[in-house]
């Protein structure tokens, strides 16, 4: 099949995220200026760049979060391992401002070291932020559409020991979650290793 998705799928749900997936889910967590906590799932997250360390997500509409890094200039990105899958759709409300998703998914706010916010102590994980811009990006037709995103540059890295094998952060062990499509997620289970071959001429 093939279909503009202008004009619509023909299909019982859209296929769209089923297809750009697995996607790493951005767990959030923000502060506000007033102290208020936030803790939100975002399915579109992922690493821009490693000189410097970067990461971005999209929030459709402004969010907490959005509006919280706004006032602080500030998040931390949360790992979530297949342990933590169930409480991690928990923060998905939409709570009203000022309700703690930490407190309402029996999660543990832990002080960063370097960014405001704090990280969710269950984590294996967790990556310190500090904001470096916020960007509507624009439809073909020029007028913002429905996503903002916001990135930062990553500042500090949180990785607990029995996350690490031999020295290196073991996926399989963590079970890191994905997003898929639909109302799917996924684990890691397994995981294979290619070498990328090099050029030798014809």
């Amino acid at each position: 099949m093939f279909y503009e998705p202008k004009n619509g799928h023909g299909l019982p749900h859209d296929p769209f995220k089923a297809l750009v997936a697995p996607r790493p889910i951005g767990w959030i967590s923000s502060i506000a200026r007033d102290g208020s906590l936030n803790l939100a799932p975002y399915s579109f997250f992922n690493a821009i760049g490693s000189h410097p360390h970067m990461v971005m997500f999209a929030s459709e509409g402004e969010k907490d979060s959005l509006s919280f890094i706004r006032e602080t200039g500030e998040f931390v990105a949360n790992l979530v391992g297949r342990d933590l899958a169930e409480q991690m759709n928990m923060t998905g409300i939409d709570a009203p401002r000022g309700v703690s998703e930490f407190e309402r998914a029996g999660l543990t706010p832990v002080a960063s070291k370097l960014v405001a916010p704090p990280r969710v102590g269950e984590a294996l994980a967790a990556l310190e932020c500090r904001m470096t811009e916020i960007h509507h990006p624009k439809g073909l037709d020029g007028k913002p559409g429905g996503s903002i995103v916001v990135f930062g540059e990553v500042v500090g890295i949180h990785i607990k020991d029995e996350a690490l094998t031999d020295g290196l952060f073991d996926i399989v062990k963590a079970g890191t979650v994905s997003r898929l499509g639909y109302r799917e997620y996924a684990s890691i289970s397994e995981v294979f290793e290619m070498i990328r071959p090099q050029w030798k001429g014809e």
